[in-house]
């Protein structure tokens, strides 16, 4: 098969795997790398800083792109017009501790939608080096409460055991900040 009769099946492969498997369409195919990705697909990252307990920034196929995390919600320390939120700092420092330095590989697992109403990237954010669900480790530890807007719930279920867990044992705000 010449080049010029194998173009329409290259393209047709390249359409294929970005509906089905989230992978990221190229610039010439009117891609734009994050932007272009489905739901339900993944990507690797690398952190570039910590915003807060639950926002960070990302590099993303070579851009920087803000990360909320999906499922859940800390205490505020950033919001502009509102004050720090008792527990705030705490959180901010454990998910800062949890990814490690600028640089940290990365994979953000998405849901259903892409984005929110400001632009963020919604995601599940994975360490690469060990698999560590830090969504996750962050209810566990108490410094996060459940935060579930559909259609992105494919976690749901399992924050909301371990945000009782957390509050069962006192851990984190649940005990610093009294009953939230």
């Amino acid at each position: 098969m010449t080049w010029p009769r194998a173009l329409p099946w290259i393209v047709l492969i390249l359409l294929a795997g970005a509906v089905l498997g989230g992978v990221p369409l190229p610039g010439w195919l009117g891609g734009t790398g994050a932007r272009a990705l489905r739901p339900r697909g993944s990507v690797a990252a690398a952190l570039v800083r910590v915003i807060d307990g639950d926002t960070i920034v990302a590099s993303v196929d070579g851009r920087e792109e803000r990360v909320r995390y999906i499922g859940i919600d800390t205490p505020e320390t950033v919001k502009p017009d509102t004050p720090v939120q008792c527990y705030g700092p705490a959180a901010h420092a454990r998910n800062a501790q949890l990814l490690g330095r600028a640089g940290t590989a990365l994979v953000l697992r998405f849901d259903r939608e892409l984005r929110d109403r400001y632009g963020r990237l919604l995601a599940y954010v994975y360490r690469a080096q060990d698999g560590l669900f830090v969504n996750a480790q962050l209810m566990r530890d108490g410094a996060a409460r459940t935060l579930e807007i559909a259609p992105n719930t494919a976690h749901a279920v399992d924050l909301q055991r371990l945000e009782r867990g957390a509050q069962t044992a006192a851990r984190g705000l649940w005990s610093a900040c009294g009953a939230p």
